[in-house]
């Protein structure tokens, strides 16, 4: 449960596919246009699917279906890769003449 000032995700569709411009390409005019965005929950109390207002870091309120409490980001530049070791040695082999 979120309650009144905690950051939060909520998703919200912008423009359903039969609304969006014909100048796109065929492939994303199949699709609605939707968005992601954080903010402050300004309703009292939300359950994850719930439609609820935030109010965004620069001030703008949005409305959207909840879908995370405390969002953080995931990303990372992915697994330890051995090879990147070997081209390490190699390249400062080429440029500095070894392991300086």
């Amino acid at each position: 449960m979120a309650k009144k000032g905690d950051w939060v995700r909520i998703h919200s569709i912008v423009l359903k596919a039969d609304e969006r411009t014909a100048k796109l390409p065929e492939d994303t005019q199949k699709c609605d246009l939707q968005m992601w965005t954080k903010g402050f929950l300004e309703d009292e109390t939300a359950e994850i699917g719930d439609v609820v207002t935030v109010k965004t870091a620069v001030n703008r309120f949005e409305k959207g279906t909840l879908i995370e409490v405390g969002p953080y980001y995931t990303h990372s530049y992915g697994k330890f890769v051995p090879e990147i070791i070997e081209i390490d040695k190699q390249l400062r082999e080429i440029m500095f003449g070894g392991d300086k």
